[in-house]
Parts: C-alpha cells; sequence; structure tokens
C-alpha cells in the first residue's frame, strides 16, 4: 500500500526546468493567489503552478478529531510557489526509502496544519477554457504521503488539463474512531471530500471545468478513489474515476467496531480509555511530537499483517476506515453487489508484480533475495489470513493452489509473491470491475507490465513492482534528467498520458493513434499496458476461478461441517 515510484518524481517537484520569471495571479472565492510559471522539458507549452492552497481550516486543537471546516478567507495577496508541509506522519517511514531509493532525500516539512491542495493549469487557461480537471489521491497505506510528492507540470502541460493534488489527514489523525458522537473517524475520507467541494467552488478560475472532474489515485489512493465512489457525501462532486493499484474491497482496511482500536490507541498514548470522552479529550491535548511517538508503537488493527519500518523493526499498521452509516453506510462489497455507488466510468488496473519487492522489503520479509522454505510462507500467511480476508483455517487451501508440491525455495518465493499480489491487488480490482460493470457504468481494466529502466536497483525477478506506473502517469521523465528513461519509455509516457487524459475528457481512454482500449465487459477484455500495448481477455482466470468460486464453496462446506459437528 505504499506508493513507490513516486519518491523518483518528487525531487524534480522542487527545481523545474526551465523556470519562468513570470508569476501568475488567480482570484479565488477566499483571496488573491500568486503562483509560479514553469516550462516542460519536450514542450514549449508552460504551465501555471500554484501551491499551498487551503481547503479547510487547519484541523488542530478542537478541530482535531473533527470534520473539515471551510477554510478562511485572506486579504492580501498569498503566496504560492511552496509546497504545503506534508500531514503529520512518521518521518522513519519516508526515511525508509531513503535505503531502497539510494542518492534521493525527501525533506518535505510535516505539521497538522496540513489541508492544503496544489494546481497545476496550462498558462494560456482563463475561466472560459472549461478544460477537464484531475483530482490526484497520494497513497502511502492512509499513514504517509504527501501531494507535493508528485509534479503533474508535465501531465498538465502535454495534455492540456487542470490537474489538482490533494492532501489529507493520516494514521491516528485521520483515521481514529471512537465509534460513537464523540470521534465518528474518517477524518482523512472527509478530508478528500472538502478538497472536492473546494474544486467544485473554485476551479474555474483557474480555466478548469467544475462538471468534469476525474478522481485518480495509487495504491491507498486507488482505495481512496473507490471509497469515494461509494460515498454518497461524495456523489456529484466528480465525474470519473481511475483506481491504480488499489480498491476498497480489501477488508482490512475497514472495521464496523472500532471501539477496540480507538482503545489500544488510547492505552499507547497513555489516555483514560474509560470512555470516548476521555479518550478524545486526552488525545486531543497531545503534542505533534507526541502523535508521532504513538504511531511508532502503534501495533493495531483488524489485520495481522503490519509493514515494518526498517529504523528499528517496531511495527507499525494502518487504523481502519470506519463502516460509519454516514460517509460508508455498509461493508464495501454490499454496497458494491447492490449497485449503492456512484455508476461513473471507472479505470481499474493492476501491475503484473504488485507484491514483487517494494511490499515485501518493507515488510522485512525473510528470503527475498536467495528464496523461500514452505514453513514460512505458511507461518507468514497464517499471520496475515485476515489481510487476505479468509479463516486461518483454509490457508493450507491457498497454499496448495499456488505452491504445488515444489521445494525449489526461487519457485516458491515466486509464488508466495504472485499469491500476495493476487489477493491484495489483483482478485478485489477484478471483482470491483464485475461489480462496477454490472451497473451498467463502463469499466477499463488494464495491466501495467514494464519494468522500469530506472528500477535497476531492485532484483532480477522484480517485474512491474507496486507504483512502478507512476513515474509514466505523471511523465516522469519530461521532469528532471535525474531520471534516465529510454526513448522507448518515454513514448509509453505519452501514450499512458493520453490514455489517461482521454478518460478524463470524454470517460473514454481512447483516441487517434492509441491501441484500442476494449470495455471491460462480459469478456472480460482488458489492455496491456507495456513498451507495445495489447488487447487480452481474462486476466489470470484461473486465478479468479479460485479466489471467487473455488475458495468460497470450499469455506462454505468447512463452516457447515464446523456447525454440525457442534450440533
Amino acid at each position: 500500500l505504499f506508493s513507490t515510484s513516486l519518491l523518483l518524481i518528487s525531487e524534480s517537484s522542487r527545481g523545474y526546468t526551465g523556470q519562468q520569471s513570470e508569476q501568475p495571479e488567480v482570484v479565488t472565492k477566499y483571496g488573491r493567489l500568486q503562483g509560479k510559471q514553469v516550462t516542460v522539458k519536450g514542450t514549449n507549452r508552460l504551465t501555471n503552478v500554484f501551491l499551498g492552497i487551503p481547503f479547510a481550516k487547519p484541523p488542530v486543537g478542537a478541530l482535531r478529531f473533527s470534520p473539515p471546516q471551510p477554510a478562511e478567507a485572506w486579504i492580501s495577496i498569498r503566496d504560492a510557489t511552496s509546497f504545503p508541509p506534508m500531514c503529520l506522519q512518521d518521518r522513519a517511514m519516508l526515511e525508509q526509502f531513503e535505503d531502497i531509493f539510494p542518492a534521493k532525500q525527501f525533506n518535505f516539512s510535516i505539521s497538522e496544519d496540513c489541508l492544503y491542495l496544489n494546481i497545476y493549469t496550462p498558462a494560456h487557461s482563463d475561466e472560459k477554457s472549461k478544460l477537464p480537471v484531475m483530482v490526484w489521491i497520494h497513497g502511502g497505506a492512509l499513514l504517509t504521503g504527501g501531494a507535493s510528492m508528485y509534479d503533474a507540470s508535465a501531465l498538465s502541460a502535454y495534455e492540456n488539463l487542470v490537474v489538482v493534488t490533494i492532501q489529507y489527514r493520516l494514521g491516528i489523525l485521520g483515521f481514529f474512531s471512537t465509534g460513537d458522537e464523540h470521534a465518528r473517524g474518517n477524518w482523512g475520507f472527509l478530508d478528500q471530500v472538502a478538497a472536492l467541494q473546494w474544486i467544485q467552488e473554485n476551479i474555474k478560475h483557474f480555466g478548469g471545468d467544475p462538471g468534469s472532474v476525474t478522481i485518480f489515485g495509487e495504491s491507498a489512493g486507488g482505495i481512496s478513489v473507490s471509497v469515494l465512489v461509494l460515498s454518497p457525501l461524495a456523489k456529484g462532486l466528480f465525474h470519473k474515476a481511475i483506481s491504480e493499484s488499489g480498491v476498497a474491497l480489501l477488508s482490512a482496511m475497514f472495521t464496523s467496531h472500532p471501539e477496540a482500536i480507538a482503545k489500544m490507541v488510547a492505552n499507547i498514548s497513555s489516555c483514560d480509555a474509560s470512555s470516548s470522552a476521555a479518550m478524545v479529550h486526552c488525545l486531543r491535548k497531545k503534542t505533534e511530537e507526541e502523535i508521532i511517538l504513538n504511531s511508532q508503537q502503534q501495533q493495531v488493527g483488524e489485520a495481522d499483517w503490519k509493514p515494518v519500518s526498517r529504523y528499528n523493526n517496531s511495527q507499525i499498521t494502518v487504523i481502519p476506515a470506519v463502516i460509519d452509516g454516514v460517509f460508508i453506510q455498509k461493508n464495501p462489497e454490499e454496497l458494491m453487489a447492490r449497485k449503492e455507488f456512484s455508476a461513473v466510468p471507472y479505470i481499474i488496473g493492476i501491475n503484473n508484480h504488485e507484491y514483487g519487492w517494494i511490499l515485501p522489503y518493507s515488510s522485512n520479509t525473510p528470503g527475498l533475495k536467495e528464496g523461500m522454505h514452505k514453513e514460512t510462507i505458511l507461518s507468514l500467511l497464517q499471520k496475515m489470513n485476515q489481510l487476505l480476508s479468509v479463516p486461518a483455517e483454509v490457508v493450507s487451501l491457498i497454499t496448495d493452489e499456488y505452491l504445488g508440491d515444489t521445494d525449489d525455495p526461487v519457485a516458491l518465493r515466486d509464488q508466495f509473491l504472485d499469491l500476495m499480489g493476487d489477493a491484495i491487488f489483483f482478485v478485489p480490482a477484478i471483482k470491483t470491475s464485475n461489480y462496477h460493470r454490472n451497473s451498467g457504468a463502463p469499466v477499463y481494466f488494464y495491466e501495467f507490465q514494464h519494468r522500469p529502466s530506472l528500477a535497476s536497483f531492485k532484483p532480477d525477478f522484480v517485474k512491474a513492482d507496486h507504483g512502478d506506473e507512476l513515474i509514466f502517469v505523471f511523465g516522469g521523465a519530461f521532469l528532471t534528467d535525474d531520471i534516465d528513461a529510454t526513448e522507448e519509455e518515454k513514448h509509453l509516457s505519452r501514450i499512458i498520458m493520453k490514455y489517461w487524459a482521454n478518460f478524463a475528457r470524454n470517460g473514454n481512454p481512447n483516441g487517434e493513434g492509441l491501441v484500442e482500449w476494449p470495455v471491460y465487459d462480459t469478456n472480460e477484455q482488458y489492455l496491456q499496458l507495456n513498451l507495445q500495448q495489447k488487447k487480452a481477455k481474462k486476466l489470470k482466470g484461473n486465478r479468479v476461478e479460485f479466489w471467487t468460486k473455488t475458495l468460497p464453496e470450499k469455506i462454505k462446506i468447512m463452516k457447515e461441517k464446523k456447525e454440525h459437528a457442534e450440533l
């Protein structure tokens, strides 16, 4: 659930290529902004950039664990040329990526005062332009990340779009819930809704069309997009959606009973856990430093799986979102099955090695390079059964399906990585696509297959890892000379930006000069995104059959036998 390749783009956000002296100004509902104008490699189009625009009041003091409040107006010209701080998070989780990505320093400031967005818009645009708007929601397991890690100036310049990158509260501050009126929860998701509401009110001043908004995100950002599609509170605030490597059918990210987790957080924080009011009162008094320290000790959540940060082997896991009956009205799969969601055009996709390197490496998975033993895999899967959304007693059925009778450590490792990628990313994505298709809304499915040439620091067995498509979606090769992309990769980036932009314009990614991307219908057609694009159908059909039919039937039989034995 971590975003990865984005971090390779982030440094380019600090020094734009060929920065201009122009200082564009825009008047919004809340006041006047002064941004900056930049050029992008390979095009003579200029992009106006406005950074750190507040879309809500700072969620501090009494507003901690409260829904976002409308931003306040300002009187003088507001400087919008500096990146906002990222939302409060454990910096060690970011520093972990400095181990993974040598020579990259992610020196972003962090603060609880973080409800800001960045806007990238073509320099020629004005209020009459009515350009399509794309709103990016960053990933990071709902624990880490920020809008400023993504430079959208290339996507905006090449495709003549307005691109907005937004921030939202993370971790304890973003998702703590007592399950009652004292702290309903889902604060981070409500921040996303507030940002979309701000965009509806103001994006016309930046040349954008509030009637043509596409939300897109990766990993936890893809899950966020999927949740916004399901939430009645977001209905009408967007018109198309793209979920990259993440959807709302990951049960470990949601809970109907947050009370036990709230008490764990309170205990870690040395707070009185005897009542909801006492917990909230105490946690509101904690300093930012104390909140971060408590996040480091966090070992809560429904999943036993915990991404392990490498700085001291302490275990960090998500605080799940809450099925609160308001923002998320029912279990996500129930909402999908009942077609209770916004039936908008939807691109859903995955990479062909989602659990290839970054995620297992971040989790300290043993035997990644040299190979794994069956006993190790069984032990790991027993601990991860909640993440896999299966009872612990059926783990052996899954290992039989994937591992077969081989004892070769390398083959076992490869099958384990495929198993995890299928369970966490692929199967939920296919199921979501099927539910959405059944509503009558158009769905376009992709599998990204290209291992970037800049992934040389990863072992040779890794294919298209989690996050590897991001550098192509955002045109990273056109942002900085640090990215040594091949000409073929630059061409692939232009193609992917074009597909995404066509979709934002028309609700259909197809266009002149592009390989046809078929609608995902009952034939389950999809597009293979590689240096050469290709139509295909029924991706991993045997695995889909196993996870959606064979395994549920076996679980049902096991439950019936167990119930019969107890009579």
